[in-house]
């Protein structure tokens, strides 16, 4: 797929087929987040990635609104400092959402479709995923073939109006 399909195909995808991703499919995605740019090269994140069925039904527990990762081929939750300064923190948060949609567009270019959700019970995510305690999980990532239908670019995507959006050299 060209870099154009992959960004106009995604779309969050919350029901996975029951089919494994293939390790160089996952290694492909992960490396696109690894290469994400980050603010002065800090590169905040560290990614544990999870496909075992068991854990992955563990995980979705940390959010009322995670149950889809349960269901998916492989979830990646973004681990970031505990961050008390609060410049730090949105720099970490600008650079995770870089790292998020280099991950979700690599994804896309290869048919495999993606979610997330947020983190609200970090002990929970702590007890699964290992982490220390000077880190938080920020978000998880699913990742898995669609179930319902294959991605293919949206032409008519639910957004707002493009120029209502874009205003070209002032507001």
């Amino acid at each position: 797929m060209e870099t154009w399909n992959a960004i106009t195909s995604r779309r969050d995808v919350r029901d996975f087929a029951d089919r494994p991703l293939d390790a160089d499919q996952l290694d492909r995605i992960l490396e696109a987040g690894w290469r994400a740019p980050s603010s002065r090269n800090w590169q905040p994140w560290d990614f544990v990635v999870v496909t075992d069925r068991d854990q992955l039904r563990e995980l979705a527990k940390v959010w009322q609104g995670a149950g889809h990762v349960a269901g998916s081929a492989a979830t990646v939750a973004v681990i970031i400092p505990r961050l008390e300064d609060s410049d730090e923190r949105e720099r970490a948060q600008y650079d995770i959402g870089q790292a998020t949609m280099s991950m979700q567009i690599a994804a896309a270019d290869q048919g495999i479709g993606s979610g997330h959700a947020a983190v609200a019970d970090q002990d929970q995510a702590r007890r699964v995923l290992g982490f220390p305690e000077d880190r938080i999980a920020a978000y998880l990532i699913d990742f898995g073939h669609p179930a319902d239908r294959p991605l293919t670019p949206i032409r008519k995507p639910d957004r707002r109006p493009f120029d209502e959006v874009v205003h070209r050299g002032r507001w």
